[in-house]
C-alpha cells in the first residue's frame, strides 16, 4: 500500500502543507460555533439513544463522541478527514468524524470502535484478526483502521488485495503497519465465512 510522502522533492506535498498552516494557526479540531444557535440533539450511538444536550448542530461528531459522552476510541489526528484516526460508522459506513457534523447524523446508527465487541466483551472478528496478528505499532490510528476494516467487511465479505488497499487507503498509519493490516482484514474475513458456514450447518 502506497501513500504520497509528507515531502516531496524538498518540499511538504499539498495536503502536509495545509496541516502545517492549520497547526501554526493553532488550530485543534475544534471548530468554532457556527452562529445558527444551539439544539438538543440526539444520537443513536452503539445501540442506544445518547442525548447531547443543547450543542451547536454543526459541532463535528467526533467531540460529541468525545467530550459528551466520552467515548474515546476515535482520535483526532487532522481535523481535516486527510489521516482517518477519527474514522467510525454512520449506518455501516465508515465516516471521518472530525469533520462530520452531529446534525447530519439524523437518525442514522453510530458505531464506534468500543460498540464493536459482544455484549459479554468477546472482540469481533476484524479485532481478533488485529490482536492475532499484532497489528498495532504506538496503536493510535488504530481503531481507525479497524472501523474501516468493519465496514469493507460489511459490504465486502471477501475482498481481494486491490479492494481492501483501495478501502483502506485514506487511513493513514505513521507507523507503517500497512502489510499487517492487510493480513488482518483478510484473516477477519475468512473468520467470518467459517464462522457463517459453522451457523449454517448447524
Amino acid at each position: 500500500m502506497v501513500f504520497p510522502p509528507a515531502i516531496k522533492g524538498g518540499e511538504l506535498t499539498p495536503r502536509a502543507n495545509k496541516v502545517s498552516k492549520l497547526l501554526d494557526l493553532g488550530y485543534n479540531g475544534h471548530l468554532e460555533s457556527s452562529g445558527e444557535g444551539v439544539t438538543t440533539v440526539n444520537l443513536k450511538v452503539n445501540g442506544e439513544t445518547r442525548n447531547l444536550g443543547e450543542i451547536d448542530p454543526q459541532t463535528p461528531l467526533l467531540w460529541a463522541l468525545r467530550d459528551e459522552l466520552k467515548l474515546v476510541g476515535a482520535k483526532f489526528g487532522c481535523g481535516i478527514s486527510q489521516c482517518g484516526a477519527c474514522t467510525v460508522l454512520v449506518d455501516g459506513q465508515a465516516v471521518k468524524s472530525c469533520s462530520y457534523p452531529v446534525s447530519a447524523v439524523g437518525d442514522g446508527q453510530v458505531t464506534t470502535i468500543e460498540g464493536l465487541a459482544g455484549n459479554d466483551g468477546e472482540l469481533n472478528a476484524v479485532q481478533s484478526a488485529w490482536v492475532d496478528l499484532d497489528v498495532a505499532q504506538c496503536g493510535y490510528c488504530q481503531a481507525g483502521q479497524i472501523m474501516a476494516a468493519e465496514a469493507l467487511l460489511r459490504a465486502n465479505s471477501s475482498p481481494g488485495d486491490d479492494d481492501i488497499d483501495q478501502a483502506m487507503a485514506s487511513n493513514l498509519c505513521r507507523c507503517g503497519t500497512y502489510i499487517r493490516i492487510r493480513e488482518a482484514v483478510k484473516m477477519a474475513a475468512a473468520m467470518r465465512q467459517s464462522a457463517e458456514a459453522a451457523d449454517a450447518a448447524e
